[in-house]
């Protein structure tokens, strides 16, 4: 699969598939080569991760977490 960076097009390029895309002259989409278990297992422990870490943390923690990430966010800088 092509990473995100690779997907970036200029205008013009940008156009043309559009334009492809509604006349159906769009080239087929390529195929999933990914190993089809991979990908589930994958899914599984993604979707157990942050629950768990969360459960771990105490109310201390988490607020402190919570803290960072506000400053974070409005202070990008500081």
């Amino acid at each position: 699969m092509p990473t995100r960076a690779s997907t970036r097009r200029d205008f013009t390029q940008t156009a043309k598939a559009v334009v492809d895309a509604a006349t159906g002259n769009a080239p087929p989409p390529e195929p999933d080569t990914r190993n089809p278990h991979a990908v589930a297992m994958s899914k599984l422990g993604a979707s157990k991760g942050g629950k768990a870490r969360a459960a771990k943390l105490t109310a201390k923690q988490r607020s402190e977490i919570a803290k960072r990430a506000a400053k974070k966010r409005w202070n990008p800088k500081g």
